[in-house]
């Protein structure tokens, strides 16, 4: 595969201002139409020839793989291979390869253990540029752009810790699985990669009004989406030329296939403390587990961390370890006034994390002088707490009978007051229990 080189920023963005004003690509809104590609629009491809229908495709030093999908002689086709085939769009490819590297032997593999068509190689060039946490304005996100409502069959799961559309290794082996379904549904290859792009049931519905099964038919006769219409004519020029890459003028490397396991970290860590007592590449233990929202493994043992082969051994003896922490934490000292929600916002993790760091901390409940333990996800300032803004005494006309489970904090809160500031105007101390039915003395809530 072609490596990463020096992108001219002009060149790119003439290319990316012609080229993806598509929802095919995860940072441009959807546009209003696409107009019609006209073949005699664009330059020839390099050396003026024209795409012939291979018998085999070759991917350099892999085994040829058998072309499965027709349509690489298509009037639309042939216009996207030359306009890939520009300087600029070269440029473009190379660049999004080079983002690829990372996940070509692994989705390779798996495209090969379920003899599907080496053309879904390509799929995430198309989806996402081969950027794995891309996000859509639609709401799709990672490398093969699952919307929320169409992950769930395929493991992928969404947490206040992680997005598993962002998981490389669960999103390809359910894009995967999905397209196979859509094949089998439809019987067609390129029926069903419209279907990713569409949806099966939107897809099938088409068919079933036109009594139309060939993608190509429904495309022509304008029965498809813009978007679903280029979408195979785009799939196609792209993996022509990256299977044929001397003949447009893109370099032949070889490059060296990164390979990848699993492990389980077996307790919360932080993937930037682990890299550094394995002595492996932080940035690459990080992009490879992308679906976390922080540098942190959620708390459970069982979450499985994405690890190269060749680091995996330096990492489980990593991980093994009970001499080192393995997160970084804030220590904070509770103050009156102090909410969890607030601390929450200020470090930048969610009261649920806070609280299950620190056992026995309810946030109805926090005892001044109390530490917490937060885990540092980010830098930040130590927290300073909001300004005291209490009423006087003269407003605390008001009265407030206790009810079942409630604490002076709690009570505070609810009026928006300091609990020392109630405490001083009931005659109670902070550490007094407060009994069901007594009446306090409150300030009187709007």
């Amino acid at each position: 595969m072609a490596k990463n080189f020096s992108v001219s920023a002009m060149a790119l963005a003439v290319f990316l201002a012609a080229l993806l004003g598509s929802p095919l690509f995860a940072d441009q809104p959807p546009p209003a139409e696409e107009a019609p590609l006209e073949p005699q629009a664009f330059p020839r491809p390099l050396r003026g020839k024209t795409a012939v229908i291979p018998e085999r495709l070759s991917r350099g030093a892999d085994v040829a793989m058998p072309s499965l999908i027709e349509g690489l002689d298509k009037p639309s086709t042939q216009a996207y291979i030359d306009r890939y085939a520009t300087r600029s769009g070269r440029l473009w490819l190379d660049s999004v390869m080079a983002n690829a590297q990372p996940y070509l032997a692994f989705i390779r593999k798996e495209i090969d253990a379920r003899n599907l068509p080496v053309e879904l190689l390509y799929v995430p060039v198309i989806e996402s540029g081969f950027v794995s946490d891309a996000k859509s304005s639609s709401g799709a996100v990672g490398l093969w752009q699952f919307m929320r409502n169409s992950m769930g069959p395929f493991d992928m799961k969404i947490t206040e810790w992680m997005d598993e559309r962002m998981d490389f290794w669960k999103a390809t082996i359910g894009a995967l699985e999905k397209l196979s379904e859509n094949h089998r549904a439809l019987g067609d290859w390129a029926l069903a990669l419209a279907a990713y792009n569409m949806g099966l049931g939107g897809l099938q519905r088409v068919v079933k009004q036109t009594g139309v099964k060939d993608y190509w038919k429904l495309s022509e006769r304008n029965h498809l989406k813009m978007e679903t219409s280029a979408y195979m004519p785009k799939l196609l020029a792209v993996s022509h030329i990256l299977t044929h890459p001397r003949q447009y003028g893109l370099p032949v490397l070889w490059i060296k296939d990164v390979q990848w396991t699993r492990i389980k970290a077996g307790k919360t860590v932080d993937l930037r403390l682990v890299a550094e007592y394995a002595g492996v590449d932080e940035k690459v233990l990080i992009n490879a587990n992308r679906e976390l929202f922080y540098t942190v493994t959620p708390p459970d043992k069982n979450y499985l961390l994405k690890v190269r082969v060749e680091d995996a051994d330096k990492i489980a003896a990593t991980l093994e370890r009970s001499d080192v922490v393995m997160i970084k934490y804030y220590m904070y000292t509770v103050k009156s006034g102090d909410t969890l929600s607030a601390l929450a916002r200020h470090y930048g993790v969610t009261v649920a994390q806070i609280m299950e760091h620190n056992n026995g901390a309810r946030p109805n409940a926090l005892q001044i002088g109390a530490r917490l333990v937060i885990p540092a996800f980010k830098d930040v300032a130590p927290y300073q707490g909001a300004p005291a803004n209490d009423p006087p005494p003269s407003d605390f006309t008001g009265a407030h009978v206790v009810r079942q489970g409630e604490t002076l904090w709690s009570i505070a809160q609810a009026y928006g007051i300091r609990p020392e500031t109630l405490a001083m105007i009931n005659n109670m101390n902070l550490q007094d229990t407060l009994s069901v039915g007594r009446t306090l003395k409150a300030p009187i809530k709007e």
